[in-house]
């Protein structure tokens, strides 16, 4: 079969490209291959995005889009996107020059999955390997494209069933596409599917972890491989091979864990604050609000209005009979009250419950609800609701400055990336404050889009890349 020139460049570049390596990353091409780069690291050490931006400074192009929350996926002069629109999920590839859609694919999904009124079926990151493009619904499941829009291979998974919905994002490990599969109901895994052909390589089940929608990253420590995943109270290494448990450490949230964890300094930082702490109300008080026709139980049409969202009450009603007892409340409750929130540095493990013995250190100040916390240049940034962002000494976690303000307000669901000693925050009120990697706060730049951004933008050839309510822009000069 004959190689195209493109493909032939991509095979070219495809060992350059990327290095992972003890938490540190290189970046020869311009390359963001899925959630937050290479790694779910949000780093860039190749590149010099603009600090100043904005509609009328710096833009280079900016092209309309469907709703969704992916962000942008590069490889060369490609980038790739998903979208929701006419009840429809589809996956979009853009020229990278001028922002010009190149195709659309369709996810044939028969039901939607049900998502919180601020997110979106088409959450998911794009995820490829400089081959294929691998696109993840909730709705659907996995589909694999070559750079044309081909599509190489489908895999529908059954429906995913989760608080918010679906927000994980797969990535792709020495050939495996992996994917974070957490859920209520007990139906939580993690599967790894053959990257060529899609065929399930593994898949672990995870029936104690429900709804997390954090993203899986790779631990390598010499020829020790591990996929770690943050969920429900713990965060756990799985080994790449097989997706056997290699170990976990407690420490976190006991639903909704948002941020994905990081690596650097050879530790594993893994932070939540999905509850804040909030803890369920006794039963009685639930069962003297609820309980229409006194029969001890809460039945799920007298639910509405307090636990009325089907997957909060599906989680609860362990036996899915269509009631809550007293004994499944309590059960609730006691699952809550075991959960724990901040951040934590975990040093490089061995097997086993690693809690005791391998936690460097523990902060409760500045974790966030959902973006994900960035390591670099030896400092953990973590940036919560408000524009709150707090900064520590990685290594041994001394607190450098504590929820000091940026002055760009908003909500924070877009994770901070960082290149050229800067670090880049995007808030839901189209606000993008840019600071300098130091010890002390400095507030370069506070540039506003005019428009709500909830996705993590992008980096690559020395701009920046960030998809809006409506449009993608891409900056630089």
């Amino acid at each position: 079969m004959r190689c195209t020139q493109s493909k032939r460049l991509r095979c070219v570049l495809w060992p350059a490209a990327i290095t992972i390596l003890s938490g540190h990353v290189v970046q020869a091409a311009a390359v963001w291959p899925q959630f937050r780069g290479t790694n779910c690291a949000g780093v860039s050490e190749s590149d010099q995005p603009p600090v100043e931006f904005g509609p009328a400074t710096n833009l280079l192009w900016k092209t309309a889009l469907p709703a969704g929350l992916s962000s942008p996926c590069i490889w060369e002069d490609r980038i790739f996107l998903t979208g929701f629109a006419e009840q429809k999920l589809r996956t979009l590839c853009m020229r990278r020059r001028d922002g010009k859609v190149l195709w659309r694919q369709f996810a044939p999904a028969e039901q939607i999955e049900e998502v919180n009124p601020d997110s979106s079926p088409a959450s998911a990151t794009p995820a490829t390997d400089g081959e294929r493009v691998y696109s993840y619904f909730g709705s659907y499941g996995l589909l694999a494209y070559d750079f044309e829009g081909r599509e190489i291979w489908r895999k529908p998974l059954p429906l995913v069933v989760s608080l918010n919905g679906s927000g994980t994002s797969p990535v792709v490990m020495d050939g495996l596409v992996i994917v974070n599969r957490d859920q209520e109901e007990g139906k939580s895994s993690l599967l790894a599917v053959d990257a060529r052909t899609g065929q399930t390589v593994w898949e672990t089940p995870r029936p104690m972890f429900a709804s997390s929608y954090t993203t899986p990253i790779l631990w390598q420590r010499g020829t020790v491989k591990d996929v770690v995943l943050a969920g429900s109270l713990r965060v756990v290494g799985y080994g790449l091979k097989d997706g056997k448990e290699q170990w976990s450490a407690n420490g976190l949230e006991a639903i909704s864990v948002c941020p994905t964890p990081v690596l650097g300094e050879g530790q594993l930082f893994t932070a939540s604050r999905s509850m804040g702490g909030m803890k369920l109300p006794s039963f009685a008080s639930q069962q003297k609000e609820m309980d229409a026709n006194a029969d001890q139980k809460i039945a799920r049409d007298e639910a509405k209005g307090m636990i009325g969202s089907k997957p909060v009450f599906n989680a609860i009603d362990e036996n899915k009979d269509g009631f809550i007892t007293e004994a499944e409340w309590d059960a609730s409750v006691a699952m809550m009250s075991k959960g724990d929130w901040g951040i934590f540095a975990l040093r490089a493990p061995g097997s086993g419950d690693v809690t005791a013995t391998h936690v460097a250190w523990k902060n409760k100040r500045g974790a966030a609800t959902v973006p994900s916390p960035l390591f670099y240049r030896g400092r953990l940034y973590l940036i919560q609701d408000g524009g709150r962002l707090t900064c520590y000494r990685a290594k041994t976690g001394e607190a450098l400055y504590e929820q000091e303000r940026l002055e760009a307000d908003g909500q924070y669901w877009a994770s901070p990336v960082a290149a050229d000693g800067k670090i880049y925050f995007a808030s839901t009120r189209g606000n993008v404050a840019v600071i300098e990697a130091a010890d002390t706060l400095n507030v370069l730049a506070r540039n506003k889009l005019g428009e709500r951004i909830t996705a993590t933008p992008a980096i690559a050839d020395d701009k920046l890349y960030v998809r809006a309510a409506n449009h993608l822009w891409a900056f630089g000069k």
